[in-house]
């Protein structure tokens, strides 16, 4: 199945900003944060298809996955 990757602000930082993927059927949100180095504590925001998921979320093919770490400003 193909899956398309967002990543925002830092986590951009030495990776990409849209990735397409092609993963087995069954994969999760955790498996592409495990590929990334990412864990789930430094996810603020994490979007499949526009809509709140979490690392448990089991993906389908076409989705789009966007992950945003926590940003500070003021």
């Amino acid at each position: 199945m193909r899956v398309t990757i967002k990543l925002f602000a830092t986590f951009r930082d030495q990776r990409f900003k849209v990735d397409v993927r092609e993963l087995p059927e069954g994969s999760r949100v955790e498996d592409i944060l495990r590929s990334l180095g990412i864990t789930p504590d430094e996810i603020a925001i994490c979007l499949v298809n526009g809509r709140d998921a979490n690392e448990h979320y089991t993906l389908g093919d076409g989705d789009t996955l966007a992950l945003f770490p926590p940003v500070g400003g003021g």
